[in-house]
């Protein structure tokens, strides 16, 4: 494997990998907020 294609490989998963924390960071504010909303409906 050439350089030039390791390279892109390596910006390809970093950026998924930002997309996928992302979307598991809103998965556990979501969580929270729903927490939050049946405590205080309560």
């Amino acid at each position: 494997m050439t350089p030039e294609e390791e390279d892109r490989l390596k910006r390809a998963r970093k950026g998924r990998n930002i997309v996928l924390g992302l979307v598991l960071a809103g998965f556990v504010v979501l969580f929270y907020a729903i927490t939050i909303a049946r405590i205080g409906g309560q």
